[in-house]
């Protein structure tokens, strides 16, 4: 039997921000009032995240300035990992360094192969500000390396070099959401 509520359930979906859209690219301010405007927010990313279709969310994709993000995102072994993460730090990234495919909710439609670590370790708050540590490995290693870069003001696309970076900002451009 399921103690709590479904994450997302009470929320409502917000607008995500996408790619060229300032916020995106500022690195986000720490939270230092864990009341109920943050319980909110993270309600509300979760809704977001699940009606985008997506396995990771941090707050500057929909407009909040604030150091947390949001996950629901299977490893390779397909074990589940739902949470969410306040004032997160990647305190470690190591292991086989894989190209992988990916994608962002930033940039919705456009997938291109980035290199990550296949392990992750991300340290950071509750919203309760209690101190958690979160391991990940495989594709859960990579949505917590994504996370971490959005909040440090960064998209996947900056990690792409040569004919990658230049082929997602030409797809980026012609999309409908890029005019």
């Amino acid at each position: 039997m399921r103690h709590g509520s479904i994450p997302g359930a009470q929320g409502r979906v917000l607008t995500l921000s996408l790619l060229g859209d300032p916020v995106l690219h500022t690195p986000c301010e720490e939270v230092t009032d864990f009341g109920p405007q943050l319980a909110r927010l993270v309600e509300d990313m979760f809704a977001t995240m699940y009606a985008a279709q997506g396995v990771g969310l941090a707050a500057n994709q929909v407009g909040q300035s604030l150091r947390v993000f949001v996950y629901d995102c299977p490893d390779d072994e397909e074990r589940r990992h739902v949470g969410h993460l306040v004032n997160p730090r990647l305190v470690e990234a190591d292991g086989l360094l894989l190209r992988g495919p990916e994608g962002c909710l930033s940039l919705p439609g456009l997938e291109a192969g980035t290199e990550r670590y296949d392990h992750a370790i991300v340290e950071g708050s509750t919203l309760d500000g209690e101190l958690v540590r979160v391991h990940g490995t495989g594709f859960f290693a990579r949505c917590l390396q994504h996370e971490c870069d959005h909040l440090d003001g960064g998209v996947y696309a900056d990690r792409l070099k040569g004919w990658r970076h230049r082929r997602v900002m030409r797809q980026a451009a012609r999309a409908s959401w890029g005019r």
